[in-house]
């Protein structure tokens, strides 16, 4: 959904709702003047009557009052049905565009947000549209109303009611002024209690084998008291003036009661106008009561709101682009220099190469020499700060990322499977996967007979992060994953890290497979035997490329690079994998 230019997409599918909100108006309207049931009943039993003594006068105003009670009360719950419904459209317009910026996110500012809030944020706008809150809103400028009547039962109960306004107006300006920073920090300490309880998570084994998990036990308690206080204080805020504005409403009400008594007793006002002007007067407030006991949602919602517009626009949805023709010839890389996500270090800087279709590249370098990050480029999901990666003459950002994936194969450092069945992952959850293509692609990576060995097969269901497999059998999995529909270029980051020598030789024929086909497969390797099957060798050192060129050719280079003489030469092997003299 494109939004127009300086209006925020938020805004946009809200205003979608716009016609809701005109029945939400018109209903409240309605709901207002429903209001005045009650003291009008009232004003009319006092004066008329009780003075008449007239049942067939009470039977007729109960029956007519219980008419219009009812008529208020449906009216109420379709308003809060609609506005629940406003709140449950605009999830549904939004969630896939947030979705997409929680994927987005890490690769453009890295890992050092809590992933997840933007839908708590989305959530929260959702949930505070389906409160008592809005209605509060929509009810507030009915207060000039209520005032207006109070002023012609008597001036007298008009300026109570008046005073009373100005009061709880000005404790909802306090309410506004005061929750507003515990609000911000108490987020800010949320956040950082999650990131403690997430990463324990994901490392449990390091905690409970390290006897680590006390420590990171007192950790996460000592962030959760500070998340604790921090969210009392913002409670005791808002609950505090709420309280306040409930105990002044209800102060106020029998200040009115006690002016209307005193108008009777110098005969200036009806009895019935003590009740009707105490009923009126109650009504005319509850708004600003309502209000200031929903603030603290209000407040979290309108943060969410802010978060999430400016999220949106720093991360803007993709346009629609002309779609190329598969790449088929060549991958260049011209002069590329990576600075990683929410960095400032530049880890890459000035790669040039340039590979043809059936070519293999083998990447060696010792460890932190800029490997993993180069890859990332290659395949689209770091965007380089200087120079282009390109497919057949095209940089890959002229391809959306939905279909640059088909022409793509990655298998991660860190292999990350999903919950779901061994066949839904090969096939990267494509609806449309013929079985065909998906044990192609296991045959490929010489997964096949292990899989069909499980208790189902190709159906076996896998958990989330593939916990039912071992890391062997995942990375091979995960290789699949990257054969699966015969992608152009393949770009495998230490694919051989866990393993066998079983493992190592489906992989050494997978690659001579893809190659065979006319792929391009770049291997990042640390083990000599992950670089057996290609031709092309790419050295890297801190970020810079020292040798590129034939396998053979870049190894006798690698290998008379010899270290000044020493009392006992002494044969090592680097951190790349090479043996250096």
């Amino acid at each position: 959904m494109p939004a127009i230019p300086g209006r925020s997409e938020l805004g946009e599918a809200l205003r979608s709702c716009r016609n809701a909100f005109i029945g939400v108006g018109i209903m409240s309207c309605m709901i207002n003047i429903l209001y005045l049931t009650g003291s009008i009943f009232m004003l009319e039993v006092y004066d008329r009557v009780i003075p008449s003594r007239s049942v067939p006068t009470l039977v007729g105003l109960i029956v007519l009052c219980a008419g219009l009670y009812i008529a208020q009360g449906i009216l109420d719950m379709l308003r809060a049905r609609i506005l629940g419904r406003i709140g449950t459209s605009l999830d549904e317009a939004m969630s896939a565009r947030v979705f997409e910026t929680i994927v987005r996110l890490p690769l453009m500012m890295g890992n050092r947000s809590d992933g997840m809030q933007p839908l708590r944020d989305l959530d929260a706008v959702r949930s505070f549209l389906g409160s008592m809150g809005p209605g509060a809103f929509f009810d507030l400028p009915w207060l000039p109303f209520y005032l207006v009547i109070c002023f012609a039962f008597h001036w007298m109960i008009g300026v109570a009611a008046l005073i009373g306004a100005i009061i709880l107006v000005t404790l909802t300006l306090i309410t506004e002024f005061m929750s507003r920073r515990p609000a911000r920090d108490t987020l800010v300490l949320g956040v950082r209690r999650n990131d403690i309880a997430t990463s324990s998570r994901r490392n449990a084994e390091v905690l409970v084998a390290m006897g680590m998990s006390g420590r990171l036990t007192k950790r996460w308690t000592e962030a959760n008291e500070k998340y604790l206080s921090g969210n009392q204080t913002a409670s005791d805020v808002t609950g505090g003036l709420g309280a306040i504005a409930k105990v002044l409403r209800m102060m106020l009400q029998s200040a009115v009661l006690a002016v209307g008594a005193y108008l009777v007793i110098h005969q200036e006002a009806t009895a019935g106008i003590i009740i009707a002007g105490s009923i009126l007067s109650a009504r005319a407030l509850a708004p600003v009561d309502l209000a200031i006991a929903h603030w603290k949602g209000f407040v979290a919602a309108r943060q969410s709101w802010h978060r999430l517009n400016k999220l949106l626009e720093t991360i803007p949805e993709r346009k629609e682009q002309t779609l190329l023709q598969a790449p088929v010839k060549r991958l260049s890389v011209e002069a590329i220099t990576m600075v990683p996500p929410g960095d400032q270090r530049v880890i890459v800087q000035d790669v040039s190469f340039a590979l043809e279709a059936g070519t293999g590249l083998g990447v060696i370098g010792p460890s932190g020499s800029g490997k993993s990050s180069m890859v990332r480029a290659l395949v689209g999901v770091w965007q380089p700060v200087r120079g282009k990666v390109r497919l057949d003459g095209a940089a890959l950002d002229q391809w959306p990322s939905d279909v640059l994936g088909r022409y793509v194969g990655y298998l991660p450092q860190d292999v990350e499977l999903f919950g779901g069945t061994i066949a839904q992952n090969i096939s990267r959850f494509d609806p449309e996967a013929k079985s065909e293509a998906i044990i192609t692609a296991a045959k490929e990576a010489g997964v096949h007979d292990m899989i069909i060995k499980m208790r189902e097969g190709y159906d076996t269901q896998i958990g989330e992060g593939g916990g039912a497999l071992s890391a062997g059998q995942a990375q091979r999995v995960a290789l699949a994953r990257a054969l699966y529909g015969n992608p152009f270029l393949i770009v495998l980051d230490e694919p051989n890290s866990n393993l066998d020598s079983e493992g190592d030789e489906a992989l050494t024929r997978a690659v001579r497979g893809a190659r065979g086909r006319g792929a391009i497969v770049v291997v990042v390797a640390h083990r000599p035997v992950g670089i057996e099957a290609v031709d092309q060798l790419l050295v890297l050192k801190d970020g810079r490329m020292q040798a590129f060129g034939p396998k053979e050719q870049v190894l006798g280079q690698v290998l008379q690079r010899v270290p000044t003489p020493a009392p006992a030469p002494i044969k090592v092997v680097s951190e790349a994998g090479v043996a250096k003299a």
